[in-house]
């Protein structure tokens, strides 16, 4: 059993209930469409406060279907992590008690681990080593479909670093604005250029600490642990909602937050330039994008000080339909009727993002009625079922 450090990616809370705040949108029950296709290897796991108790440790390779269960009472995650015990292989988040979800990963041979996260907060519980041997499977597709496979890969490769080069472009902006004092400047470029961290935001969780170290929230700091990255200069910039005697960042904290976010997003880009991406990668990511808007942007808690949390809900959904279009003509051929389903409702919740635009950004989260609120958790749902048969359909 492996235990999880504060450096660790799973230390990394997803969303806490704070007091006022909204409360965490659960996605309903999702399941693959069909977990017990020929072929693919069926695996359970049960997740409760303190155990993840998967039923087989070896799997072979290929198609792999985790059912996870939260048989706790609290909200839960499970991730399947690389050797490394770094790199998220695969994630599903969201699990609320009683109910199951599926992972569906195309798992290749090596060494893997397998963690839960009741509660999505703190290290994770029951981690677990799992291998997957080599079975002789082949991931190639052939034929027509394996050419609009590798297309989809190269489209979504070339997506995921355009985006990170235009996070280095707007985050040294930001910093330079920020380090000089100029905070109405600061201000305006904050969320602007977030939007191209929250279109990728699965890609780049995926490696390693990065992620906490950018995109920390001072709800989900543990304790001694230092706050970094962008949420900390944002409760600087927008110091209203702050605790009483809550002090602005002298210039040289101001100056180390800005430098080291800087560093840490060109950690980011050189990361990306050699990345590949596996079918179920790409799908299982418009999956995770969604997850994080029912965790944090449907809720408020993402931008807590500057409540400009549409801005990423936005982004969030362009990035998990830029992905599923990339897989929507291998999808049609497949279940056209799934793919039908899929087309409307992103259109639907789109459509509600639309009424909240203003200019070239949004209404502030605050701005927003119950009755609004409630209409974006209701469609996130809706897209939510449909969304988590996709990787099954695709790769089963």
């Amino acid at each position: 059993m492996t235990t999880l450090t504060s450096s660790h990616p799973l230390a990394r809370p997803l969303a806490i209930l704070g007091a006022g705040s909204a409360a965490l949108l659960l996605l309903s029950g999702c399941v693959a469409n069909d977990p017990t296709a020929p072929g693919a290897t069926a695996i359970t796991v049960s997740s409760t406060a303190d155990a993840c108790d998967v039923s087989t440790v070896e799997a072979p390779s290929g198609s792999v279907v985790f059912t996870v269960k939260n048989d706790g009472n609290q909200v839960t995650e499970f991730y399947l992590l690389a050797e490394d015990g770094l790199r998220i292989v695969g994630e599903v988040e969201n699990i609320g008690p009683g109910i199951s979800r599926d992972l569906v990963v195309q798992a290749r041979p090596g060494s893997y681990t397998t963690v839960c996260k009741p509660g999505m907060i703190g290290d994770g519980v029951g981690a677990t080593a799992f291998t997957v041997t080599d079975s002789g499977a082949s991931f190639a597709v052939a034929g027509d479909a394996g050419e609009q496979v590798a297309a989809a890969a190269d489209n979504y490769k070339a997506y995921v670093k355009d985006q990170i080069e235009s996070l280095v472009t707007g985050t040294e902006n930001f910093a330079e604005a920020y380090i000089s004092g100029d905070d109405d400047a600061a201000r305006a470029l904050y969320a602007p250029t977030r939007v191209h961290w929250e279109r990728v935001e699965t890609v780049a969780e995926s490696f390693g600490d990065l992620d906490p170290r950018m995109d920390l929230r001072e709800a989900d700091l543990e304790e001694g642990q230092e706050w970094t990255g962008w949420h900390a200069m944002e409760k600087d910039l927008w110091p209203a909602d702050a605790e009483p005697g809550f002090e602005a960042y002298d210039q040289n904290r101001r100056e180390a937050l800005a430098t080291q976010l800087v560093d840490d997003t060109h950690t980011l880009y050189d990361k990306v330039q050699d990345l590949e991406f596996t079918l179920d990668q790409q799908t299982n990511g418009a999956i995770g994008l969604l997850d994080e808007v029912a965790s944090g942007k449907v809720t408020g808690e993402e931008e807590f000080w500057s409540h400009t949390d549409l801005w990423d809900f936005q982004a969030n959904i362009d990035g998990a339909r830029v992905a599923y279009e990339g897989v929507r003509d291998i999808l049609v051929a497949r279940d056209s009727t799934l793919a039908d389903r899929l087309d409307t409702e992103f259109d639907a919740l789109q459509s509600l993002l639309d009424v909240q635009k203003v200019a070239d950004g949004f209404s502030l989260y605050t701005e927003l009625t119950p009755d609004e609120i409630r209409a974006f958790s209701d469609q996130v749902n809706a897209l939510a079922e449909p969304l988590s048969m996709l990787t099954a359909s695709l790769v089963l």
